[in-house]
């Protein structure tokens, strides 16, 4: 069956980033995978996580900053980076911000995320 999304969901989060969910639990009830586009402003950074799904970020602006234990993975504009799912990891970028596609799977949620307080 062909589905067509008219428009992504916004996710609100702290800190200035934004979320626009396309394809997800949120946006259009897919639990297998979710799409989103993220816009983050210059310094953002998150707490450390150890989500139960697997990411794969498309790096569109800027520059996006995952620390993991193995130390911090700088990806650039066309470049991608893959987090497997149960890994520690901590999200951040750099003093321009960064523009970037998440695909997640199964599909992202708050409960799913394994964010540390």
């Amino acid at each position: 069956m062909v589905r067509k999304i008219e428009g992504p969901a916004r996710i609100p989060v702290p800190g200035g980033k934004l979320i626009d969910e396309h394809i997800g639990r949120v946006n259009s009830g897919d639990e297998a995978v979710s799409i989103a586009h993220m816009t983050a402003p210059p310094g953002w950074e998150e707490p450390a996580q150890r989500p139960s799904f697997t990411e794969y970020t498309v790096v569109l602006r800027g520059t996006v900053l995952v620390e993991h234990a193995e130390g911090t993975t700088r990806v650039e504009a066309g470049q991608s980076v893959v987090t497997a799912a149960g890994e520690k990891v901590r999200y951040s970028v750099g003093p321009e911000g960064a523009e970037y596609i998440a695909v997640c799977l199964p599909a992202f949620s708050p409960e799913t995320a394994g964010r540390e307080d």
